[in-house]
């Protein structure tokens, strides 16, 4: 029973998440969503999206990270994917220091294992880590493309600075990265993303 009692107790931190709002809103414009909602959505493009993972990816393995991934949001909260190198390190070190609290509420039979698969997601070097990866590079996309330039529009987001997060995608799937950068081509066209500095005018 102790063992299941630091279960329910990291079960019920977790709801935590639904009250972590990110940059990206609904695709109906209603509201920020939050990153519990984001999670959910990255676990159902890795079911639908499966025949996009490099051949022999753990497709559980992949839903797996991508449920856990935002939990050290809890402590860290959201950070701008845009956002300036010095704010991507503090970032970091935040989101490290709430994984290590976070996780050890689990028991410790428990802890170990799913603090090493966020680790593995946010260290990108194995085919299901880059998959999820991709997946979670490619929604916000998807997110911005539907409402009309989304973050890119509120942000002034160019789109040499987009296309460095489609290299990502493109690593974990080359397939969802040629989508991306279509996509990306078809925002520019549309001008609800800036072209990148210097590029000639559509």
């Amino acid at each position: 029973m102790e063992s299941l009692e630091s279960q329910i107790g990291f079960l019920l931190e977790a709801d935590r998440l639904k009250t972590v709002l990110r940059q990206s809103t609904l695709t109906d414009r209603s509201r920020r969503e939050n990153s519990a909602e984001h999670s959910w959505h990255l676990a159902l493009m890795a079911l639908v999206l499966a025949e996009h993972a490099p051949p022999g990816t753990d497709l559980h393995k992949v839903m797996a990270m991508l449920v856990l991934h935002d939990l050290v949001e809890i402590d860290a909260g959201d950070l701008f994917v845009y956002a300036a190198a010095a704010e991507q390190a503090r970032q970091a070190e935040a989101e490290r220091a709430a994984a290590d609290r976070i996780f050890a509420l689990l028991p410790p039979s428990q802890a170990p294992a799913l603090r090493t698969l966020w680790q593995e997601f946010e260290d990108r070097r194995t085919p299901e880590a880059k998959f999820a990866r991709a997946l979670d590079r490619l929604q916000p996309m998807l997110i911005n493309m539907v409402t009309g330039g989304g973050t890119w529009m509120a942000h002034a987001v160019p789109a040499d600075q987009v296309l460095t997060r489609v290299a990502l995608i493109e690593d974990g799937s080359p397939s969802l990265g040629r989508y991306a950068r279509d996509m990306i081509a078809r925002a520019v066209k549309l001008g609800i993303l800036a072209p990148a500095p210097g590029a000639p005018p559509r």
